[in-house]
């Protein structure tokens, strides 16, 4: 510390010449003057000591313009609709440029491996839809066609999936369910009334998938944390693993639904798994006629050719509404999480608005085709980009080999058996179950995200699906504001021979500041918080500031009651002097009544106006003589050891009128024990809120907010308060 308020730091490296220079790879990358330099090193920084005044002043600051961007959203121009069109179709940029030469044959031979996985598992999805499996083909057909033409990821596989078939699969049985009151019903009436609830189910999660993305709100899937995601979808392949033990063992079983269901299934196959039929393949299934010899149910008609376009059944709107909501947030971010880990792995960038208008787009338009939801699926992914995928051409080519199943080859799965679909859902589930490893490795990273993930895994199998992914966002988020309730607090230390401060309790070489208090938070100071700020300020200083606040109170109190109880008996006293006075004179003046009358008024005028004044004299030379009583030395009561507490600021990103009071208070509250506070290392955007709210004034000004902590403690250790003339006066900076 240079004197004149100035800031001065040399660090001079006196290591050794081994220590500093690792010789064979310092020489193979630099001259060797260039090392020798290095070995020299020497810094030195000198500037002055900056508050906030004196920081805008030097770096000419001023509020950054605001940037309107609607306004550019509804310019319309011949340039701007090009650009619109190449976002908006992102098949237009990259395939003009298609490396035909390098990638078309690994392409070609992704989408064949993505198609021969994609045809069982879009029968077997369908099953967990509750629907025939011919949708599913058709879901594995026109939702990928339309991510081709409209997608920004290379390698994600968008078709049917294990958990969105499942969301569906509630959804339909709720709404059209498989026996009223243990009748039956017509299977045909039933599955078509399902397929229309599925199929509008589509069009409203498209909506809102397409809506979401046009007014940019991707960023809504940033609150489904990972573990949560992955909690989820681990839940979410229990309750596929649970549904299709009814297709494993051909039993026949109740429909369930809403809370607790999982529970139910699982008790209901306990006790019905004695009447479990023989399970076989489709060659056996159809040599020896195991349809209708042993009533093992298989696939059936599967019509050839496409459908034609239905419009969605528009009074099962309001029904749909909140379940739509809920699985256009899960497809998405099932899709956006797989999809920039493969952007990430390649070096390319993923929109998230377009994938989610890209996804919107898929389900909308194949719901008018008869496709239920559908999002990415992470084994097809993976297949896609293993056997050599480089763009959604393997996609176009798996689409169109469905196509061709529809159309020719369907039935040829006419006999298989929905116990053998059963089978491949659920050998598909092993990478999802794999998930419960998380716990013993979140066990070990982070038990936050462990208590995430088990809250969702439970609350999944316990609510269902939809309930279940609503208490988890809530209980995550719920979480944030208690982890921001209660951060770290820590009294810094200044680090020897640097201007760095870090935390006493955590560097052992890390020493206070002899007078100076440094205090920081790890989180933003804000409603939930702020009185944890105060509180844990007050406890981590070693003083008890209420409690000296309150004695001080009651002293000076009791104080100006003495005083007042001295000044009415002086005053009494002097009346009583005064009235003396008066009956002597009357009594040993021998005069006539007029001259005595006379007398006495002379004498009164005499001696009054000089008592008075004498006394007005006195009173005044005892007060300019008596020391200031209203000082806790004074009083009696212990001092703190420090004269000056700096607040770190660093961490704040906002301040709320809360926080703003808060300050306030604890600027009273620490002058009144006669410690002067100071305040660093705000960003720019927090001091502007703090002007807005109209923190600064005459008591607090930008004098009292310093660039950094260190020039903090300078400013404080030059600038020691004095003791002040009473409780409230600030000193001057």
């Amino acid at each position: 510390m240079r004197p004149g308020g100035v800031l001065s730091l040399e660090v001079r490296d006196s290591r050794s010449k081994k220590d500093l220079l690792r010789p064979r790879d310092m020489q193979a990358l630099l001259p060797a003057t260039r090392a020798m330099e290095l070995r020299k090193q020497d810094y030195h920084m000198e500037r002055p000591l900056l508050n906030q005044e004196h920081l805008e002043e030097l770096g000419h600051w001023g509020s950054a313009p605001r940037t309107r961007q609607w306004r550019t959203w509804l310019q319309c121009s011949r340039a701007r609709a090009h650009a619109l069109l190449l976002q908006r179709l992102p098949i237009l940029v990259w395939l003009p440029r298609y490396p035909v030469r390098d990638w078309l044959l690994g392409d070609l031979l992704s989408g064949l491996s993505v198609a021969i996985m994609q045809l069982p598992q879009g029968l077997a999805y369908a099953l967990l839809a509750g629907l025939p499996p011919v949708f599913g083909l058709y879901s594995s057909f026109y939702p990928v066609f339309i991510y081709f033409l409209f997608g920004t990821s290379r390698h994600i596989s968008v078709g049917t999936f294990a958990v969105m078939s499942v969301m569906v699969g509630s959804v339909t049985e709720s709404l059209a369910p498989q026996a009223l009151n243990d009748s039956t019903i017509n299977e045909t009436a039933r599955d078509a009334a399902r397929v229309q609830v599925a199929s509008t189910l589509s069009v409203l999660v498209g909506l809102f998938q397409v809506g979401l993305g046009l007014v940019h709100f991707g960023f809504v899937v940033t609150y489904l944390s990972e573990p949560l995601v992955r909690g989820y979808t681990t839940a979410a392949a229990v309750q596929v693993f649970v549904s299709q033990l009814k297709y494993v063992f051909e039993l026949h079983l109740s429909s369930h639904s809403g809370p607790l269901s999982l529970i139910y299934t699982v008790l209901e196959v306990c006790w019905k798994l004695p009447d479990s039929k023989l399970i076989g393949a489709t060659s056996i299934s159809y040599g020896m006629d195991l349809k209708h010899r042993f009533k093992v149910s298989v696939v059936g008609n599967i019509p050839t050719g496409l459908v034609s376009p239905v419009a969605p059944n528009a009074q099962l709107f309001s029904k749909l509404m909140g379940s739509a909501f809920t699985i256009a947030l899960v497809g998405f971010a099932i899709a956006i999480s797989l999809g920039k880990i493969f952007a990430l792995r390649h070096s390319y960038r993923v929109d998230s608005n377009q994938e989610l208008v890209a996804l919107g787009l898929s389900n909308l338009i194949g719901g008018i085709f008869r496709c239920f939801p559908v999002s990415c699926s992470m084994s097809r992914s993976l297949v896609q980009e293993s056997t050599g995928g480089n763009s959604q051409v393997a996609g176009a080519v798996s689409s169109f080999f469905i196509l061709l199943i529809i159309v020719k080859l369907g039935e040829l799965f006419h006999d298989l058996p929905k116990a053998v679909l059963a089978a491949i859902v659920i050998v598909n589930l092993k990478g999802m179950l794999r998930q419960l490893s998380d716990i013993c490795s979140l066990w070990k990273a982070n038990r936050a995200d462990l208590l995430i993930w088990l809250v969702t895994f439970i609350a999944t199998i316990l609510l269902n699906l939809d309930l279940g992914l609503v208490a988890a966002v809530i209980f995550s988020l719920l979480l944030v504001v208690v982890r921001t309730q209660r951060p770290h607090y820590s009294i810094l230390g200044q680090v020897p021979d640097t201007d760095i401060y870090r935390d006493v309790a955590e560097y052992s070489e890390a020493k206070e500041v002899p007078g100076v208090k440094v205090f920081r938070s790890s989180a933003t100071v804000y409603f939930a918080n702020a009185e944890f700020y105060s509180d844990a300020l007050k406890q981590r200083c070693g003083v008890d500031v209420d409690l000296l606040i309150s004695q001080k109170k009651k002293l000076l109190k009791k104080q100006e009651q003495l005083k007042l109880k001295q000044l009415q008996k002086e005053k009494k006293l002097q009346k009583q002097a005064t009235s003396s006075k008066d009956t002597s004179v009357s009594i040993n003046v021998n005069t006539s009544l007029e001259d005595m009358s006379n007398n006495v008024e002379d004498c009164k005028v005499m001696v009054s106006p000089g008592d008075k004044m004498e006394d007005a004299t006195a009173s005044g030379q005892e007060d300019s003589k008596a020391p200031d009583v209203s000082t806790l030395k004074a009083l009696g009561l212990p001092q703190p050891d420090f004269h000056s507490l700096i607040l770190d600021l660093s961490a704040l990103s906002f301040v709320d009128t809360v926080c703003l009071k808060s300050l306030k208070n604890i600027f009273r509250d620490f002058r009144e024990i006669e410690v002067e506070v100071y305040m660093a290392a705000c960003h720019s955007p927090v001091v502007s809120q703090l002007e807005a709210g109209h923190f600064f004034d005459a008591s607090v000004t930008k004098k009292h907010l310093f660039a950094s902590v260190h020039d903090a403690v300078t400013f404080a250790l030059q600038h020691p308060r004095p003791v002040p003339d009473s409780p409230v006066s600030v000193t001057r900076l």
